[in-house]
């Protein structure tokens, strides 16, 4: 998939399908002097219905999709027949699509499960025919009901990426280099700041056929809470994730500062994200003698409060053990 074509937001504009009216019809027929009431009911307007859909990675497919309007229930008609009920829309989403009302940004739902349906804008009702209202003193009623409109409102549907460990670095920092080498992910690498502007995801092979799911992120830089450099706007992405892979490189001027600055900016933008499980991998080691590596260990060994591992995407270094690391924290609580 394209960057261009990674579309993790859009606001639609949805109208459910009104009710069709009931229908006030006298019965009449020869040889049938008092037919009385026979008017059907209205049909049920069209839902609007969300639906979750497994092989979908994005919102690309509703970039251009700025309405979505359900069917009219059909009018009641005579010898008591209903109205068709109206078609219902289907509007088919990724896993992880957070459905929030445009105007208030409450969240209305969310889809996580593959084939799970909501309806987001609930079609009218279709009103009572008059041979509902018969009785012994009104025989014959010429009045029925009218269908109920349908709703309207404008929804925002954004994307968290469903993925079990998240990537979070500086730029440049080899996250995209890392996810080339562990998984079959072809993201673009350069060496300028802000490569990444899309998240990628990846999946990881692992022993005896288990896979796990990576997600790249952006590069967050210090005040991305005041909306430097991309800012927080794809660290939803990793909000779902159970363990976050912290990458620092090894040249770094001051690695305990970065990965301070990088947990400084999760907790701005939600502090619910330092309770998930944390692992630090120091990338682009094979820059490290064994002398500087020694240093550097005792140095993080009284700075860290988490665990971490030396590895390089470059020179194929460390990344069993990262896999193996990956693997064990996130089947902690099964094991």
């Amino acid at each position: 998939m394209t960057e261009g074509n990674f579309v993790d937001y859009v606001k639609i504009h949805i109208n459910s399908g009104n009710g069709g009216k009931g229908s006030a019809h006298l019965h009449r027929e020869k040889y049938i002097t008092k037919g009385g009431p026979d008017g059907g009911d209205g049909g049920r307007g069209g839902h609007v219905v969300l639906k979750g859909n497994k092989n979908l990675w994005t919102l690309f497919h509703l970039k251009f999709k700025r309405h979505v309007k359900a069917g009219h229930g059909e009018h009641g008609s005579k010898q008591r027949s209903s109205g068709a009920d109206g078609e219902d829309q289907y509007i088919e989403v990724p896993l992880g699509t957070v459905i929030r009302d445009t105007e208030t940004q409450d969240i209305l739902h969310e889809i996580t499960e593959d084939g799970q349906e909501v309806v987001i804008a609930e079609g009218g009702k279709g009103g009572l025919g008059n041979w509902h209202f018969k009785s012994s003193t009104n025989q014959t009623p010429r009045y029925a009901q009218p269908g109920i409109p349908g709703e309207e409102k404008d929804i925002t549907l954004e994307l968290k990426i469903l993925a079990d460990v998240g990537l979070v670095g500086f730029p440049n920092a080899g996250k995209s280099t890392l996810l080339s080498v562990i998984t079959a992910a072809k993201p673009k690498i350069a060496d300028y700041e802000f490569t990444t502007l899309k998240p990628n995801l990846g999946i990881v092979q692992y022993r005896d056929f288990k896979t796990f799911v990576v997600a790249d992120i952006p590069g967050i830089i210090e005040g991305a809470a005041e909306g430097k450099g991309i800012g927080h706007r794809f660290l939803r992405h990793i909000e779902r994730n159970s363990t976050l892979l912290f990458l620092i490189p090894a040249d770094a001027k001051d690695i305990t500062k970065q990965y301070e600055i990088l947990v400084d900016e999760l907790r701005r933008y939600n502090p619910e994200m330092l309770d998930k499980d944390r692992l630090i991998a120091i990338s682009k080691s094979d820059m490290l003698d064994d002398e500087l590596k020694a240093e550097l260990k005792e140095e993080l060994d009284n700075a860290f409060d988490v665990p971490y591992m030396f590895i390089s995407s470059v020179a194929q270094l460390g990344l069993t053990e990262l896999k193996d690391k990956l693997w064990e924290m996130l089947n902690k609580e099964v094991e």
